[in-house]
This record gives C-alpha cells, sequence and structure tokens, in this order.
C-alpha cells in the first residue's frame, strides 16, 4: 500500500496488551491446536511479521529455511525490529525487541505509525513462537549494527539483547530462528507442502515480494522453491484456472482506492459449473467466510451485468434477471483489500466487517467491470451467455431440488429408503455415518447406538460433481440421498443452521476404492455443501488396519505408524498381526468397538484452512487434467497424515 509519507518505527511505536503468562499450559487458546495445524501456525507468525513489512513498503524478500536439525529460519530485508529501551518504565528499560518476543500481543500494529497496514492485528505474535519453542534466536541488522539475543525452554532469556558485530554493509533487517518445543507439540515435523502453499498464496497477494524456500533435512531436496510474481492477484487467477478450461483467454483486472483503503480485483470465468470460486482477503489475511468487501462485489457483479445484458439486447425485457448464482457460474475471482483498522469477526479473521469496504468494493465494481464489459465485448458476450445457460439449468433444477428438500424431521417425508435414522431429535447429540456398501451398511446398523447414530449406506461412486451442472447432479440417487439425509438443502440454499447432525461422518475402506469415494463425497460437501465443511461437521472414520492379541485381550492398530510403534514399545511381541480386510468384512461387535463406539474410535476432522488452496485441490483432484492429478498424488503420497482438506 502506498505510503502518503515517510514514517517512523521505534521503540514507542511498539504496544503492550498483556502478558505471557498462560501459553504454554493453554496452547490451543493462542495457536489452535498442538497437532500440524498448530505446529506450522509458528512458522506463519514469524513470516507474517515479514510480510508486514512488505506490505509497509520495506521489506522485498523473505527467506525460510527448514533446519537439518529440525529448527526453522526466517530472514527478511525489512527495517529490522527496534533495539532502543522500550519507553514503558513498567518493563524497566527492556529493549524494544525483548518485549516483543516475551510479551504477548506486544508489537508495531496496535498504535503509532509503525504499520498503516498489517495482518497480524488479531495475530498471537511471535511472543508465542518464542514460548512454545524449546529454543528461539534472533539477529537483527539496524543502524550499521548486528544485534543478537536468544531464548531458552518456552521464552526464558539466555543472553540479553547485545551488539556481536556490524551488519552487511548496507542491510537491515530480521533473522528469527525456533525449534519447536517437542513437549507441546503431538510432533515437530514441519510438512514443507503446507508450507509452500502458504507461502505462494502470500507471494500472490504482495505483487513483486519475493519468498524462497529451502528444505535442508536429511531426505529432502535443498534446491530452493521461489515464489515472485509481477502479476501479483493476476496470476494468482491464472493460477487457479490451470487446470480448468477458460470460457476466454484475457484475465479482468481494476482497482481503486480512497483515503486509507484500496481494492484490487482480478477476474476470469471457465467453463465449469462452480458458484464458489471468489476468494476474498484483507490485509493478507483469508477471509474465508466472506464479509463486507466479498457483499459490495457480489451486488454490484450482478447489477453490471445484467445491466450490459439488457443494454445489448443479450436477454429480452420480459425475461428475469439474471441471479448472482447464475452469473458465477464458473467465475475465478480474487478480491484483495488494504486498510487501516480492519475490524474482523472472530479471532479466526474469518469475516471482515468495515461497511466503508463494502461501499468502496461496490463502486469500484460498478465502474470498472462495467468500462471493462464495453471494452471486451467478445468476452462480456460469453459471460452472459454462460449466464443464461446457468439460469436455464437452476429453473430445471428447481423441481429435482424440492424434491430432495427435507419436509420434517418428524414426518419423514423427504427422508431416504435407506436411512436408519436416529431417535434422537437433538442435533448436537446426532452423527451421520456414511457408510460404503450395503453389507458395511449392516454391519453399521447393528454396531450403532440407536439413539444418536443413524446410517445411511451408499452403493458405488456417487457423482463427480466437480463435472456436472447441479440439475444434472440433483438427478442422482446417491446425492438425492445425501441431501434428503443431512436435510439443509443444496448449493446456494444449504443452510448450515438446518442441518440434522452435528457430526456427517464418512466411513469407507482404508483401499483404492474406498479413498476414491471418500475424495467424491467431500468434493460434494466442499462444492455444494460448503459451510457444513467450513463450520467443521465433517469427519472421516478411521477403521483400524491391524489387530493383534496381547495376553488374553485383543488391540487394534490404526496403520502402519501404529504398528510400529507398537512394537517398540512390546518388542517381545510374538503374536501375529492380523490385517483387517475391509469395513462388511469385520463382525458388527468389531466394527462398532474400533471404529463407532466414541471411547474407543479415532476421528479425522476435515477442515478448510484456506479456501483458495481446497478450491485448486479439488480442481486438481476430480477436475479433466489428469496430468496435474498425477503430479498432486505423486508429491503428497507420502504426506497423507497430515492432509486437512
Amino acid at each position: 500500500m502506498a505510503q502518503t509519507a515517510e514514517s517512523t518505527y521505534g521503540a514507542k511505536d511498539i504496544t503492550v496488551l498483556e502478558g505471557l503468562e498462560a501459553v504454554r499450559k493453554r496452547p490451543g487458546m493462542y495457536i489452535g491446536s498442538t497437532g500440524p495445524a498448530g505446529l506450522h501456525h509458528l512458522v506463519y507468525e514469524v513470516v507474517d511479521n515479514a510480510v508486514d513489512e512488505a506490505m509497509a513498503g520495506h521489506a522485498s524478500r523473505i527467506d525460510v529455511t527448514l533446519l537439518p536439525d529440525g529448527g526453522c529460519e526466517v530472514v527478511d530485508d525489512g527495517r529490522g525490529i527496534p533495539v532502543d529501551p522500550h519507553p514503558d518504565p513498567k518493563l524497566k528499560k527492556k529493549s524494544a525487541a525483548e518485549v516483543v518476543l516475551t510479551v504477548l500481543h506486544a508489537g508495531g500494529k496496535f498504535g503509532g505509525d509503525g504499520y498503516k497496514v498489517s495482518g497480524g492485528l488479531h495475530g498471537v505474535g511471535v511472543s508465542v513462537v518464542n514460548a512454545l519453542s524449546r529454543r528461539l534466536e534472533v539477529e537483527i541488522d539496524r543502524d550499521g549494527q548486528r544485534h543478537y539475543m536468544d531464548f531458552e525452554n518456552g521464552g526464558k532469556t539466555k543472553t540479553k539483547l547485545k551488539v556481536i558485530g556490524k551488519a552487511p554493509r548496507g542491510r537491515t533487517g530480521t533473522t528469527v530462528r525456533f525449534w519447536p518445543d517437542p513437549t507441546i507439540f503431538d510432533e515437530i515435523n514441519f510438512r514443507a507442502q503446507t508450507l509452500l502453499e502458504r507461502f505462494q498464496m502470500m507471494a500472490f497477494l504482495n505483487r513483486g515480494l519475493e519468498i524462497r524456500f529451502v528444505d535442508q533435512r536429511p531426505d529432502e531436496h535443498p534446491e530452493p522453491v521461489v515464489f515472485k510474481y509481477a502479476g501479483g492477484i493476476v496470476d494468482f487467477v491464472r493460477h487457479l484456472n490451470e487446470t480448468k478450461e477458460p470460457l476466454f483467454k484475457r484475465i479482468g483486472y481494476f482497482e481503486q482506492a480512497e483515503d486509507d483503503q484500496e481494492v484490487e480485483i482480478a477476474f476470469q470465468w471457465n467453463t465449469g459449473y462452480q458458484t464458489d470460486g471468489l476468494h476474498s482477503f484483507a490485509n493478507g489475511i483469508a477471509t474465508i467466510e466472506g464479509g463486507m468487501h466479498e457483499e459490495g462485489f457480489k451486488k454490484a457483479l450482478t447489477n453490471v451485468v445484467n445491466r450490459y445484458a439488457r443494454e445489448k439486447g443479450l436477454i429480452k425485457e420480459k425475461d428475469d434477471n439474471l441471479q448472482g448464482e447464475d452469473i458465477r457460474e464458473g467465475l475465478t475471482a480474487i478480491i484483495s483489500v488494504r486498510l487501516r483498522e480492519p475490524q474482523f469477526e472472530g479471532q479466526t479473521k474469518g469475516k471482515l466487517g468495515n461497511v466503508s469496504m463494502r461501499s468502496l468494493v461496490e463502486r469500484a465494481t460498478n465502474d470498472k467491470l462495467r468500462d471493462w464489459f464495453e471494452e471486451n465485448p467478445t468476452e462480456a458476450r460469453k459471460v452472459v451467455q454462460k449466464a443464461v445457460q446457468a439460469s436455464r439449468a437452476r429453473i430445471a433444477a428447481r423441481k429435482a431440488r424440492e424434491a430432495t428438500r427435507r419436509k420434517s424431521a418428524l414426518e419423514g417425508a423427504g427422508m431416504p429408503d435407506k436411512l436408519r435414522d436416529c431417535a434422537s431429535r437433538n442435533r448436537d447429540e446426532c452423527e451421520l455415518f456414511i457408510v460404503e456398501g450395503d453389507s458395511a451398511g449392516g454391519s453399521a446398523v447393528q454396531a450403532r447406538n440407536p439413539n444418536n447414530q443413524a446410517i445411511l449406506p451408499i452403493r458405488g461412486k456417487i457423482l463427480n460433481v466437480e463435472r456436472a451442472r447441479i440439475d444434472q447432479m440433483l438427478k442422482n440417487a446417491e446425492i438425492q440421498a445425501l441431501i434428503s439425509a443431512i436435510g439443509a438443502g443444496v448449493g446456494e440454499e444449504f443452510d448450515v443452521e438446518k442441518i440434522r447432525y452435528d457430526k456427517v461422518i464418512i466411513m469407507c475402506d482404508a483401499d483404492v476404492d474406498g479413498s476414491h469415494i471418500r475424495t467424491l463425497l467431500l468434493t460434494f460437501f466442499f462444492r455444494q455443501m460448503k459451510d457444513l465443511v467450513e463450520k467443521e461437521h465433517v469427519y472421516i472414520a478411521q477403521p483400524p488396519l491391524y489387530s493383534t492379541v496381547v495376553g488374553k485381550e485383543k488391540v487394534y492398530l490404526k496403520d502402519d505408524q501404529a504398528k510400529a510403534t507398537f512394537m517398540q514399545e512390546h518388542p517381545n511381541h510374538k503374536k501375529e498381526f492380523q490385517r483387517l480386510k475391509g469395513l462388511g468384512e469385520m463382525d458388527w461387535e468389531e466394527l462398532g468397538e474400533t471404529t463407532m463406539d466414541p471411547a474407543n474410535r479415532t476421528l479425522l476432522k476435515v477442515s478448510v484452512e484456506a479456501a483458495a488452496i481446497a478450491d485448486e485441490v479439488f480442481s486438481v483432484l476430480m477436475g479433466d487434467d489428469v496430468e496435474s492429478r498425477k503430479q498432486f498424488i505423486a508429491s503428497n503420497a507420502k504426506d497423507v497424515r497430515f492432509i486437512d482438506i
């Protein structure tokens, strides 16, 4: 974002909000979890600080290195954390850098002129990274000198800030190295692909910013991966549409700035049928729940297309207006806004609440998109024609949708015949198991708790909704059964508040066919019931792969890793391991005990951290580009335990 005047950044800009007492006791409150998501969040916190320097116009390159001994190093060429004493007398003349590293929510983003725009306003800060690391080192190049300090055992100062030499000529910036604490996290092995996806998104959103990644760990490839996009979000749209067929080659772009706010939007339609290709960001933060900027764009987009279509005679006066969902079919668009005081709803920053941003985006879209249509009449005509076709399909699908809509919980009039529903009508305790095959469905019916566990067997592989319009999709019997059972509608009409079950659990065999069915189901939920995934109601059952006997007790082991751990703990174990062949071949007592009983089972929660990344993953996995699918599977196969789609 352009700066109207040169801003200063010193100790007075570091504002202290609260102490750092509870982080190690309750890490989940600060980083979400102690699993893989929380582990990678540590990297994001450090990198986000460097990105903030780039957004302020003071940094152009970030280097992230996974070190051979399991640590992570982040280097930027920004201004460097301030090193002068902090003016707050309560801090006993601690250096500003030490305050940033040891006091929760201390930083240059809560007042003063340190940052006009920042993505980390609700972030927990690098102090939490320090608290959850067994060791952390900082080097600061500033004012021609290199400063150093380090910490150990969760943020305890080992070496106070001191000058260790001269900074390389002309260099300013910050280097942070940290080693996650193994007593805090479930495991401390970073997944390179997870980090790369996030870094690529950051580079797209910050035009010209260079992010370099190197993995120096044993058995990895140390060649650097470099992300730098001169086209910014235009390149982002091009990337998201790589596995799709564009409706036209041109990618639209416009931007507008007013006062301390700016918006830039890039867009392109493809021949697909999805209506969820709109991705929004505020100060570099993915606003997966939308907000005012999305509302402004959607309203203006609908108005501009209808007005253009009528002016050019592409729809008749007697025809109804095209609906927003018709116009957004096949649209891939990035909305990126930057503003001085963002109002994010909730700790997750999922929704932008600034009303003034809705007005800015709506005005910009009304003016700039109308001009783009006038300047590109061939592309504009194709957009309208596609929307008209989508409108016809929507009307044709109306009866099919109504036929699948659940009429009432008591009548059961809309319920599929093969659903074995549960007795309870308390949604919070109800679970729906979607089971592959009738034989497994029969076992699951016997094994369930009939009070709160419902069973829906599905036969074969459901329709791939990535390649089907909604009118085709609603003719599919298995999909009709899913929609009826869940009871909250589908597509634009889906209302997550009306779901009949708090948990929707996919239960498939651990083989190739089971994996395919699971992916088809996840694609359907992500495309047509997105809130079901985003509100974390979708789970994957984890039936065990092995069983063995210890003494007189049967022991079940989830996978090969669990089997290896078991052998380490029981080196003298002589009994054979039985490979469990599938859900249908487990007796119902075994299925209930290992996979359905809340006291013993393991469920994998399906979550969407970044919708744009998930959009790309589903397009690759379920689209028409076979080569991209092969490359994706090959590069992610060894990390399957980390996948959070």
